[in-house]
């Protein structure tokens, strides 16, 4: 660990600052939003244009490195990241947001192309697995501590999209400052969908499933707050108690899938991640059951789309990973943009209460399914399933190779293991 910190700690602390500006306009925009008098519909559609602009990135980022370089791509789309930040304050009407939330998408979801395409290179194959568990650590604390800025500043005036502003032109800084070498750029030709869907049915799914959860999470966490009358102190911890939990979740729950049969694990997340939404319906007159819940689901939810991740590998052969890897990306992001849609669709019908009532129907709905495929098809013998890698929901192309290449090498360790552990015949 200490050899990743030394090679890559300016890259990993521009990340850091990268994720607290991003972790922050997300909340920021959902209370401004309702400030300006936005409809929870409106909001939905702005929190929606943001993945949009995402999945486009994570597509197009490959085609604009190879054509101009690391360096000109990052520099380029971080500044204009800093321009978009500043004029959401000046230009308040939801269309103009919409089209500043797409292009914001886009250039984060290539600019983490980018950044992570330098980590990976910085990573050698034994500090590989580490280096991923580090990134997803930093990522989180990035958002989580981005919450508390949320009350250092009044959400209707510009202070705080300046200093978001700033957050994101400092994170350039220690990596554009890097003397790490600037990596040779390759991306694996990807599996058709249709072989990945038959491959792995409820890894797909879940998946898909996993883009509406995350981006509800993301986008309209703030937005609900705000509709249930929360203060600006209780979203900022409202907000940051999911990802609390994803950190503080993510490795037990790491331990636990690779010592059981994973579809059991997803049913058993699905079913807890569900009723805890429903406590959150049910009791989130009450602060800190809200808080509880929040904090329990995202502890759930968080981990689930590595764990999906890896049970999707559990089918694959090594040299397939990689390449299911962008189709994973892709499932996951067209979910990811109907998520806010469909949750300001039922806030708007029923109220805030609509917001855990979707996540506890989706999570539900996982659920069910992950039960049907249990009497469809066998779980994998333990020794043929591979090592969970830690890998958020937001993760780029890149981020998504590097976890698979982690798995890959954890799995050849392991069986050179256990070739060793043979006696000699």
């Amino acid at each position: 660990m200490i050899d990743v910190l030394r090679s890559s700690w300016a890259l990993l602390l521009g990340m850091l600052l990268l994720m607290v500006g991003n972790g922050l306009q997300g909340t920021l925009l959902g209370v401004r939003g309702a400030i300006e008098g936005f409809s929870t519909l409106e909001l939905s559609i702005v929190m929606s244009a943001y993945f949009a602009g995402f999945l486009g990135g994570s597509r197009m980022a490959p085609d604009m490195i190879r054509r101009v370089g690391h360096i000109r791509v990052f520099a380029a789309l971080g500044s204009m990241i800093s321009a978009a930040l500043v004029l959401f304050p000046v230009l308040t009407d939801p269309i103009s947001w919409t089209v500043l939330r797409v292009i914001i998408g886009f250039c984060f979801s290539a600019v983490y192309v980018t950044a992570e395409s330098w980590l990976n290179n910085a990573a050698t194959n034994e500090t590989r697995g580490k280096a991923l568990s580090i990134y997803m650590v930093v990522q989180m604390a990035g958002i989580v501590s981005a919450q508390g800025l949320l009350v250092l500043g009044d959400p209707s005036g510009y202070t705080l999209f300046i200093v978001l502003s700033v957050l994101v032109s400092l994170s350039f800084a220690p990596i554009l400052l890097s003397v790490t070498p600037t990596p040779a750029f390759e991306t694996t030709k990807p599996m058709s969908l249709r072989e990945v869907l038959a491959v792995s049915p409820l890894g797909c799914a879940g998946i898909f499933v996993m883009g509406g959860v995350y981006s509800a999470m993301f986008g309209m966490s703030a937005v609900y707050g705000t509709e249930a009358g929360l203060g600006l102190g209780q979203i900022s911890i409202f907000v940051a108690s999911f990802y609390v939990g994803g950190l503080l979740l993510q490795y037990p729950i790491g331990w636990i899938s690779d010592r059981m049969d994973r579809r059991v694990l997803i049913l058993a997340i699905s079913v807890l991640a569900a009723a805890l939404a429903v406590v959150a319906v049910l009791g989130g007159g009450l602060f800190w059951l809200l808080l509880t819940a929040a904090f329990l689901f995202g502890g759930m939810a968080n981990p689930l789309y590595a764990l999906l991740v890896a049970y999707t590998n559990d089918f694959l052969e090594h040299e397939q990973m990689a390449a299911a890897g962008g189709r994973l990306i892709f499932i996951n992001g067209v979910g990811a943009i109907f998520g806010p849609l469909a949750v300001g669709a039922i806030m708007g019908a029923i109220g805030p209460s609509g917001y855990f009532i979707y996540l506890a129907v989706l999570m539900a709905t996982l659920a069910v399914y992950a039960v049907y495929r249990m009497t469809v098809r066998p779980a994998p013998s333990s020794d043929e399933t591979g090592s969970y890698a830690p890998v958020m929901a937001t993760t780029s192309p890149v981020a998504m190779e590097w976890a698979q290449e982690a798995f890959i090498e954890a799995a050849q360790e392991a069986e050179e293991t256990e070739d060793k552990s043979q006696p000699a015949v």
